[in-house]
């Protein structure tokens, strides 16, 4: 994956979905001094079956940002979409938009939007689907001026957009000496990974998947994306 920029804005749906391998690929970028923003969908809050959205909530916002800092993002935003009823219509769009004209990225990084995932082909999550899809739409949007004119001044600097977990990647970022900055990321999602009713080891399950997509990359650990083109 070409490194010729300086900012970036990854979009996911909820806390939690950057920690699955991005994180890795973050520590390495914000170690060469770019910037990086995470802009949160959604605050989770439906996403602990033995917790309430109230309580569940403010408790994943904390553990997004704690996860954020270790991989040296200092910026987090919640756009406060309704966890699980994410749409990919005009109001996502307008505030993506507004994100991007504010914050003004090379490049934005995003998450598989595919149907399913995985070999066993797996339905993939609605909000997953709404958001990859509206992140597209919206870097078009974000340069139009005729569009979502009250969202701020246009901005057409977005070169790429990257989409992380897809089933064709096209890049692949090598994540060998970041790898542990991205398993100590995701050990901060500890409410949300305790409520899963199942054990992961953050350290076997970032280190398996980094080492597979490494042996198609060429290099110990990698993280593969795929690019899209928003010209």
């Amino acid at each position: 994956m070409p490194e010729d920029w300086s900012r970036a804005v990854a979009v996911v749906a909820h806390p939690d979905d950057l920690e699955y391998g991005t994180a890795s690929a973050v520590a390495r970028w914000t170690g060469q001094s770019k910037e990086i923003v995470y802009v949160l969908v959604t605050n989770g809050e439906a996403g602990i079956d033995g917790m309430t959205p109230a309580e569940a909530g403010p408790l994943r916002q904390d553990e997004e940002r704690r996860s954020a800092a270790i991989v040296g993002v200092d910026r987090v935003e919640f756009l406060g979409h309704v966890d699980g009823m994410v749409e990919a219509g005009l109001a996502l769009r307008r505030d993506l938009a507004e994100v991007f004209r504010r914050l003004r990225p090379d490049i934005v990084v995003t998450m598989n939007f595919d149907l399913t995932w995985g070999e066993n082909g797996n339905v993939n999550h609605a909000d997953h689907r709404a958001t990859g899809l509206a992140v597209l739409d919206a870097c078009r949007d974000a340069a139009n001026r005729w569009l979502f004119s009250e969202a701020g001044e246009p901005w057409s600097g977005i070169r790429h957009v990257y989409v992380a977990g897809a089933s064709a990647p096209t890049h692949f970022v090598d994540v060998s000496a970041t790898l542990d900055a991205g398993v100590a990321s995701l050990r901060e999602q500890n409410a949300y990974l305790a409520g899963l009713g199942r054990e992961i080891n953050p350290d076997d399950f970032l280190r398996n998947l980094a080492e597979f997509a490494g042996m198609t990359a060429g290099c110990e650990y990698a993280v593969t994306f795929r690019r899209f083109v928003v010209g």
